[in-house]
């Protein structure tokens, strides 16, 4: 397969400033896919530049227009589904179905905001006073930095990419360095698509931190958009407090299961399967802390551990197999070590729970005797693992679920209107009754507390790249 692995700046790819690259490899063998460019402080300086010179024009561009750019998009990452698909499974281990799943989702992001772009909405009223009229309009936000991680490296792109240009903004992404095949991939077919030159731009520094700061201390820089954890979302906030930049952040997640009494067990454990195994559980969206009542916990236990002791682990280039590899051989031990400490501090194995030598590898497991507040408990997993803690009263499942500093998603599984009031009480900005994915372009996604600022997705989305402007006419 071929790749693009160099930086893009003012429409055009180019190595970086010095020359240097680092590897990009494939976690489920070690093998080096390629090596890309690293960007320097000055060419993250160019890639805003281009984006500075680029803005006034996109900005004017006709909504229509930029609408039938990203529409072209869509077709072609449509078309060209399985090749995205591929791209993700050499560079991020993830399963084939995963990643068909998440190209799928990410293409779709394009397809909406190509119909959001010319929807929307301003206001015009007469003032209270009757001295003049109110007119409230948007417009483009300006230079936006976009950065984001490696567990899906298609739709956090384009989950940010999409409402940036449609706004009107024009951007610099920085990916993932251990992913950003994938998201150069994307930007390519934005520029096969239309998206002119200094609109879009892909910077991949290494160190991060200091090219990052560097962007958004640039004078042009007016909004940050990020995914990934809440320390380095902290760190970046008080970064743009600098230049009081807008931020939107989609930061960590710790997301409860709860399985009231009740509830259908084999829809519970149907959807706990999918809510915790998609992305292999490498995601901020994924089930991590399982409550389960009682009267239905060793049977959810044992219907767990039965399927998932079924699951077949191996590399997404077999497209049978229903576990990939995570991110990295760091990664997959510091799933080890979790489960390690959990065991440790009084949990039992029913499944799993010993790491692969080979490979970036994980097998699916399921803790038993696991106790509220336990590290595992009280730690984004980001892994393959179903830690269950047992309750007795509603009451508690719903104090235990919010006793987190986190507030992403939430899973409520049980007597439809008893689900609906307890989720109502979850602090988490989405909450999943009876169903495993809520995820949908057209929906809010974002979070509560420390999860997150702003929302992305359905019409939300485009306004976090737009400035509200108030106009007062006189009679």
């Amino acid at each position: 397969m071929e790749f693009f692995a160099d930086l893009f700046i003012d429409g055009e790819w180019r190595a970086g400033a010095e020359g240097e690259r680092f590897a990009v490899t494939d976690p489920a063998t070690g093998t080096t896919l390629t090596e890309f460019a690293v960007a320097t402080i000055a060419d993250c300086t160019a890639a805003v530049d281009a984006a500075e010179r680029a803005f006034p024009a996109w900005a004017a561009t006709a909504p229509r227009e930029r609408a039938e750019i990203l529409r072209r998009a869509f077709e072609i990452l449509t078309a060209e589904k399985e090749t995205l698909a591929e791209l993700m499974v050499l560079e991020n281990g993830k399963a084939w179905p995963d990643a068909m799943a998440e190209a799928g989702y990410a293409t779709e992001f394009f397809r909406w905001f190509s119909e959001e772009a010319v929807r929307v909405r301003g206001d015009f009223r007469l003032a209270p006073a009757g001295d003049k009229h109110i007119i409230v309009d948007h417009q483009p936000i300006g230079v936006s930095v976009l950065v984001t991680p490696w567990n899906f490296p298609a739709a956090m792109a384009t989950r940010k990419l999409a409402p940036a240009l449609a706004a009107g903004c024009t951007v610099v992404l920085k990916p993932a360095s251990e992913t950003p095949l994938t998201s150069a991939y994307v930007v390519e077919v934005l520029r096969r698509a239309g998206v002119p030159a200094g609109v879009v731009n892909l910077v991949t520094p290494r160190p991060t931190g200091p090219a990052v700061s560097a962007m958004l201390h640039h004078p042009a820089v007016r909004k940050l958009s990020f995914t990934g954890s809440t320390e380095v979302g902290r760190q970046l906030l008080h970064e743009s407090a600098d230049t009081v930049l807008s931020t939107s952040m989609e930061l960590g997640g710790n997301a409860p299961f709860l399985v009231l009494p009740g509830a259908d067990l084999e829809a519970a454990v149907e959807g706990a399967l999918v809510a915790k195994m998609r992305n292999g559980g490498s995601a901020c969206t994924s089930a991590n802390r399982f409550y389960v009542h009682r009267s239905l916990h060793d049977e959810f236990a044992r219907a767990m551990s039965e399927k998932l002791g079924a699951f077949k682990v191996g590399s997404g280039l077999d497209r049978d197999n229903q576990l990939g590899a995570l991110v990295s051989v760091g990664e997959r031990d510091k799933v080890a070590d979790l489960v390690d400490t959990a065991v440790a501090e009084g949990a039992q194995l029913a499944l799993g729970g010993q790491k692969s030598e080979q490979g970036a590898f994980y097998p699916p497991t399921v803790l038993t005797g696991v106790e509220h507040g336990a590290t595992i408990n009280a730690t984004e997993i980001f892994g393959p693992v179903t830690a269950i803690v047992v309750f007795d009263e509603v009451e508690d499942a719903i104090r235990m679920a919010n006793d987190t500093i986190f507030g992403l998603i939430a899973y409520v599984f049980g007597e439809k209107g008893e689900a609906l009031r307890v989720a109502r009480r979850i602090d988490a900005g989405m909450v999943a009754i009876n169903r495993a994915v809520i995820s949908d372009p057209a929906a809010p996604f974002g979070g509560m507390k420390q999860s997150g600022l702003g929302r992305e997705g359905a019409s939300e989305g485009i306004l976090e790249f737009l400035e509200e402007k108030y106009l007062g006419v006189e009679l």
